[in-house]
Formats: structure tokens, sequence, C-alpha cells
């Protein structure tokens, strides 16, 4: 059997972006693995979103969404006692966006750090089936700052690799979910990067910006960077609109990266530059030369780019006509 489906494992929220007039508010739907679970659907790919929402009128929206979108919910939990997530984004004049805190909640902590690992026991059985067909499971480091939510993804992990499913990282550092959290707002910020370092040995692949390669590596090498973790994966680094750095199957390169003028908000960029990759990794299959890498490097910058030309993350993902046709017209 060929294994084509991804697993995405983490938080779903709400994106409250402010107006450029600063006056008001857009919701948007968000969250770094259910934004990537929702742009591979766009881009022909199968895929399931493990996560939990609360049992609310955000959560029931995703849920509408998600399920218009065919992501697989089998795994998905929905809590009573906790809220989904509303996060205030702000937006300087480029575009580039900011968390700068959360909406309160009438609760004591929010329906993504308590993703269970005792209901995700009661579906072993389903699960392990399910990574039968399963190439790529991605997840992010935003619920480590959870201990709850912590143990079951690394649980699924550990599962995971009895498959041999291939594990894929994105760092996504945003310490305000630390600072936050109830469980993890007392811990230095020295501790939460060993912590989330540690994390990253899971990973065959690992994608970070340049910022979070400075501060958890010290270094913006790829090579470097994955000689320092123990699956030695590979490791694509983005930098807005400044050219990818990458370590993909033992080569190293460089990749420009396409620009516009026409930004609007750069919210999910990089979630959809991820699927972008991975889509081509199974589509295509792993890349063995320098050109198939810029191959897939090129499509997943497209993917991130042509989200960018509107507000929010979910919305504005391309379908894969749309990233075939920009390409096209690239050539021609």
């Amino acid at each position: 059997m060929k294994k084509k489906k991804v697993i995405c494992i983490g938080e779903a929220l709400i994106d409250r972006i402010r107006n450029k007039s600063n006056q008001g508010f857009t919701d948007f739907l968000g969250g770094a693995p259910a934004n990537v679970a929702c742009a591979l659907r766009k881009l022909k790919i199968d895929s399931i979103f493990i996560g939990s929402l609360g049992n609310d009128f955000n959560g029931k929206k995703f849920i509408k969404h998600l399920n218009e979108l065919e992501v697989n919910l089998d795994f998905l939990q929905l809590d009573n006692d906790s809220s989904t997530r509303v996060v205030n984004v702000e937006r300087d004049k480029f575009g580039d966006r900011f968390f700068s805190g959360f909406e309160e909640s009438s609760h004591a902590c929010f329906a993504d750090e308590v993703l269970s690992k005792k209901l995700i026991q009661k579906e072993i059985l389903n699960l392990e089936e399910s990574f039968l067909e399963t190439k790529y499971l991605v997840t992010g480091t935003i619920l480590l700052s959870s201990p709850i939510s912590a143990e079951t993804i690394l649980f699924i992990l550990e599962q995971a690799k009895n498959f041999e499913v291939k594990i894929v990282i994105d760092l996504n550092w945003r310490e305000v979910f630390w600072d936050h959290s109830s469980f993890s707002s007392i811990i230095t910020k020295a501790a939460r990067v060993d912590l989330i370092k540690s994390f990253l040995n899971h990973a065959n692949v690992l994608k970070l910006a340049r910022e979070e390669a400075t501060l958890f590596f010290k270094d913006e090498n790829p090579l470097l960077i994955s000689q320092q973790l123990s699956n030695r994966p590979d490791v694509i680094i983005t930098d807005g609109k400044n050219p990818i750095t990458w370590y993909i199957n033992g080569l190293q390169g460089i990749t420009e990266t396409l620009t516009t003028q026409k930004i609007v908000d750069t919210t999910g960029a990089g979630d959809a530059f991820l699927a972008g990759l991975i889509s081509k990794l199974i589509s295509s299959g792993y890349p063995s030369n320098e050109l198939e890498i810029e191959d897939c490097i090129k499509f997943a910058s497209v993917c991130g780019l042509l989200t960018c030309l509107g507000e929010g993350a979910i919305e504005q993902q391309p379908y894969y006509e749309k990233v075939n046709k920009f390409l096209g017209s690239l050539i021609s």
C-alpha cells in the first residue's frame, strides 16, 4: 500500500486580525497544524487533523469548515470545559503580523491545552489503521506549553514511528503562548528553548524561520543545524521574502523566493509553504537532486505567496490548479 495521507496534530484557533484602520477586527480560522491540514486538502492530499476544540460557536464553525474541505476529523476532540482559543493579531504596515495576546475566556484554560491522551488511547486501533496509509505526521511546538497536550503529542509520535511515519516539525516559536499558559508561564525562556530543542530530535524534516534558527541553534546553516539533532533531519529555513536555505537528502542549497507588492497579510504563509512542500514530496516522490529540490521549494513558495494576497490563513490558501497556473505563467 502506497502511503499518501498526512496527519496534522496541534492547535486550531481563531485569528482575530486587527483591521488596517485599527477600527475593529475580523475573525479568521487559524492555528498552524489546522492550516496545514486545510492547505493539503486544497492541494489534493488527504489529511487528518488531531486536536481539541471548545464545544462553542468557534469550535463548531471550525468543524463546519474542516468538513467542507473533507479534512478527516475522526480523532478531533470537543471539550465542554474549555473554549476555542482566540488570538489577537496585529499587523504592521508591511502586512507582517504579530500576536499580542488572547481574548479572555470564562474557562480556566483553552481547548488546545487539554488534548487528551486517554481519548486517543481509546481510538488507538483506528489510529494505527490510519498510520498504515500515512506518509507524514506534521506538528509544531506551541502545545508543548501545556503538559497535557505535550504528553498526548509525544504519545502519538511514538506510535507513528512504529509504522515508519516520517515526522515533520514546524518550530513555530510563539512565546506569547508560553507566557499566558497557567502551566508554563513560570518556566524561564532558556528552559522553554531547551524543552523545544529536545522535542526537535523527533524530526525527520524540520522547518523553521531564520530568527528561530538563531535563537535555538545559534546558527543559520541548515546542515549544521541538522547535525545538532539526533535524527539528522532535512532542514528548511525560511526568511520572509528573502531566499530559502535548505539541507535536503544530503544536498545543500539556496532558493530565491518570488515577491510581489500586493502582500496584504502574511498570516499562515509558512503553513501554506509547508503544505505545498509536503504535497510535492508525496506526489513527486522525495527529491534526489538539486533540480528536483528546487522544484519542490518553488512550488511551496508559490503556495505561501498566494496565501499572502488576501486576509486570513485558511481562506486565502490556493487550490492546486491555481498554484500550477501561477507557475505556468512564470514559464511563459
